[in-house]
């Protein structure tokens, strides 16, 4: 691929906006020296104005998501695009968010561009793990563990029952809950399901994945050993 096509396909502008960049020196290796539009691709060598290139293609990203916030590119308010890089918005092929956090959930976020790596982290089959703490209306009663575990507790409107789920009270009115798989705002309707509401919901891993120490509303590429970490606890 061509070094214009490659920084274009990134999101920095259109191809002719790009070539205007090399025309303006604004594009140099890593030593400084401007590069030129048909120099060979060398994508860890290549600046744009002093700045390594973003992620090629094959990004995979997580997201400490805010409340306040929609998975989306075209909601009116605000979207969980604005918290990354604009041109990000632009890349080819696009990023999507992997699975989806309502606009009240908070917590740990995947985006790819990479539609094979998307279908393995959502697809049944992986049941990677889903780690939310939910903060509920009223007290936790004592049976929702087993209500939980037991495989049969059936969401409104569905004719499946859920997955086993696994329930760890941490206080009166919040509890950690792992989930092995994703249906629509499924923990909101499996503690609805059974009396509670919940007030506040958080995701901090998925797979083995967690957020570590990243700060609210930041983001980081993530690399080899991130996506090792990713599937330690999928099934062989």
């Amino acid at each position: 691929m061509k070094l214009v096509k490659h920084i274009a396909n990134l999101g920095y502008g259109s191809r002719k906006d790009v070539q205007w960049m090399f025309r303006e020196g604004r594009i140099t290796d890593a030593d400084g020296e401007v590069l030129y539009a048909d120099d060979p691709l060398d994508h860890d060598n290549v600046r744009v104005d002093g700045e390594p290139l973003d992620p090629p293609p094959g990004l995979l990203l997580m997201l400490n998501k805010p409340v306040g916030y929609t998975c989306s590119m075209k909601d009116r308010g605000r979207v969980v695009f604005d918290l990354l890089p604009a041109r990000f918005r632009e890349r080819n092929p696009a990023l999507s968010t992997v699975g989806r956090l309502d606009r009240d959930t908070s917590g740990l976020l995947l985006f790819t561009d990479d539609g094979q790596l998307l279908h393995r982290i959502i697809s049944p089959k992986s049941k990677l793990p889903k780690v939310y703490v939910a903060t509920l209306a009223e007290d936790l009663r004592g049976d929702e563990r087993a209500t939980f575990a037991s495989g049969s507790l059936m969401l409104e409107s569905e004719t499946t029952p859920l997955l086993p789920a696994e329930l760890e009270p941490l206080e009166a009115r919040r509890a950690r809950l792992v989930l092995h798989e994703g249906r629509y705002h499924q923990v909101r309707r499996m503690f609805a399901a059974i009396g509670h509401h919940v007030q506040a919901l958080h995701r901090e891993r998925i797979g083995g994945l967690t957020l570590g120490d990243l700060p609210e509303g930041q983001w980081r590429a993530l690399g080899a050993a991130d996506r090792d970490r990713l599937f330690a606890t999928e099934p062989a």
